[in-house]
C-alpha cells in the first residue's frame, strides 16, 4: 500500500497505491506496471487490485543505507503476506516500538497497520519482494475454522494488535516461489483473472500457515536453545548466504558467529530442517532457477553462485527439478 518514503525525515515521496485505487466490485481487476526513479532509489514496481486483494512485488536498487518512512493515512485496514526474494532490509517501527527483519528468501504473516519509522537496506544489490496484502474483514473469514495458528493470529487483528503468525521468517519453498510466478505472469481477464488470482492468493496463504504450523509442531519436539545460539544460528545462515560463492567450512562458520561446531550442526538441522551445506545447495538452486527465469544465461548463474563448472551446476539443477536449466521455461 501506500507509503511517504523520505532520505530525511521532512522530505517525502508517496510511494505505491492509494485507497481510491481500489477497484468497485464491478472493476474486477486493475494492473499498473510502472518504474520510478528517486533520489533514494530506482524501483519496477507491479500493483494489482482487486475488491479485497491487493498484490505488489517491487525490484528496488537502494541509493542510500538509511531511509525514513511515515504513514499516508489514506490506506486499508490490511494483513500483509510477505516474501522477500532477495536481499536484505529492516524496519523499526515507532509506533510499536519493533523491528522487524527481512531476509532474502524468507517468508511471514504480517499485521501492521500502521509504520512510522526508519528502514536500512543493502545498497549493493537489488531488493525484491512480493505482497499479498488482504483486506481485514476478508482475512477474518479465511481464517475461521481453520488451523490454531491462523485463528490466534486474526484474533490480534480483531483487536487491533500488531502481530506476525511467528516471530522467526521461515523459507520461500519452491511451491511458493511458483505460485508467486503464476500471480505476476497471469493471463486471464475479467472475471477469470479475478478468480485466478484469489484463488492463487489464498493457495499462498495456505502454504505459509503449513510449513509455519509444521515448524511449530518441529520446535515442540526439538530441545530448548538459548536466545543466544539461535541468534548464533541465524548469523551463520545470512554469513553463509553473503558468501554464496566462496561459503565457508563449518569450523571456519562456527568461529565467526561465535558457536562451537557441534551446536551449529545440531542447531542449523533443527531450525530449518536440514545440514548446513544441504540448505546452502537448496538455496542456490532456487535462486538459480529465479535467475534462469529471469532470462540470465546458464553460463551466468554457473558462475555467480560459485559452481565450478556449467557441467556441475547443470547436473545438480536437473537432480533436484528433474529438468536441465536449458529447457526451464521462461
Amino acid at each position: 500500500m501506500g507509503i511517504n518514503i523520505g532520505k530525511d525525515y521532512g522530505t517525502w515521496k508517496e510511494v505505491g497505491g492509494r485507497f481510491e485505487q481500489f477497484p468497485m466490485k464491478e472493476q474486477l481487476v486493475t494492473e499498473r506496471r510502472e518504474k520510478c526513479s528517486f533520489s533514494f532509489s530506482d524501483a519496477e514496481l507491479v500493483q494489482i487490485t482487486t475488491p479485497d486483494i491487493y498484490i505488489v512485488y517491487g525490484d528496488i536498487l537502494f541509493k542510500q543505507h538509511l531511509l525514513y518512512f511515515r504513514p499516508t493515512y489514506d490506506v486499508p485496514d490490511m494483513v500483509k503476506l510477505r516474501f522477500t526474494l532477495s536481499g536484505n532490509g529492516t524496519i523499526y517501527n515507532y509506533v510499536n516500538n519493533k523491528k522487524y527483519l527481512f531476509n532474502s528468501n524468507r517468508q511471514n504473516i504480517i499485521y501492521m497497520p500502521e509504520l512510522d519509522g526508519t528502514g536500512e537496506y543493502d545498497t549493493g544489490c537489488n531488493y525484491r519482494f512480493f505482497e499479498v496484502h488482504f483486506a481485514k474483514e476478508k482475512f477474518l473469514q479465511l481464517s475461521e475454522h481453520s488451523c490454531r495458528s491462523l485463528q490466534i493470529l486474526a484474533d490480534h487483528l480483531d483487536r487491533g494488535h500488531y502481530a506476525q503468525i511467528a516471530e522467526q521468517n521461515l523459507p520461500i519453498s519452491l511451491a511458493m516461489h511458483d505460485c508467486i510466478r503464476s500471480i505476476l505472469n497471469c493471463k486471464y481477464t475479467d472475471g477469470l483473472k479475478l478468480m485466478f488470482l484469489e484463488s492463487k492468493c489464498i493457495e499462498l496463504l495456505v502454504l505459509q500457515v503449513e510449513a509455519f504450523e509444521a515448524a511449530l509442531t518441529k520446535k515442540q519436539s526439538l530441545p530448548l536453545q538459548s536466545a543466544y545460539d539461535k541468534e548464533c544460528i541465524y548469523n551463520a545462515r545470512d554469513f553463509l548466504i553473503q558468501n554464496i560463492q566462496q561459503p565457508p567450512s563449518v569450523a571456519q562458520l562456527a568461529k565467526v558467529c561465535g558457536i562451537n561446531e557441534f551446536k551449529l550442526r545440531q542447531g542449523f538441522k533443527g531450525l530449518f530442517d536440514n545440514s548446513i551445506f544441504g540448505y546452502l545447495t537448496d538455496y542456490k538452486l532456487n535462486y538459480a532457477r529465479e535467475l534462469l527465469l529471469e532470462g540470465k544465461s546458464i553460463k551466468f548463474v554457473a558462475f555467480e553462485l560459485g559452481y565450478s563448472s556449467v557441467q556441475h551446476f547443470s547436473t545438480a539443477f536437473r537432480k533436484k527439478f528433474a529438468i536441465s536449466p536449458g529447457k526451464l521455461k521462461i
